[in-house]
């Protein structure tokens, strides 16, 4: 019985987040996400040594920061994808010059992509496939 009760909350739980997915540009925000985590990474400069240095060392935390806020502002609201994923475009550019060229490239390609996924990004209109399977 246990296993059943497990085995249908697992699916409940597998179906919340297919429809998360599916409802907001996730996989853009995935990679700002990520990206920005790779240049707060290979930055490794701690926070106390980063305001010390004034804004040159300050840079790698808020360009990483930035995508990272900008990854999950996409999942939070799907209607301000465009502007995050703009922002997040941007911040991924600036990193290059600001934080260790950004995150030796990786931290930057991928908050690139990331941004770009969200800009493009568009909801799936149901309606419409219905209707041709129908017709």
């Amino acid at each position: 019985m246990l296993t059943l009760l497990d085995n249908a909350k697992a699916q409940e739980a597998r179906a919340w987040f297919r429809d998360f997915r599916r409802t907001r540009p996730f996989w853009g925000g995935f990679w700002m996400l990520l990206g920005g985590v790779m240049i707060l990474r290979v930055g490794a400069v701690s926070l106390d040594a980063a305001v010390s240095g004034g804004i040159t060392s300050f840079g790698g935390w808020l360009t990483g920061g930035g995508l990272i806020v900008c990854g999950l502002l996409v999942w939070a609201d799907e209607n301000h994808k465009a502007v995050a994923g703009i922002i997040g475009l941007l911040l991924a550019i600036a990193s290059l010059v600001v934080s260790n060229l950004g995150g030796f490239f990786i931290g930057m390609l991928l908050g690139i992509i990331g941004g770009s996924m969200s800009v493009a990004w568009g909801p799936k209109n149901v309606a419409d496939s219905t209707e041709e399977a129908s017709g």
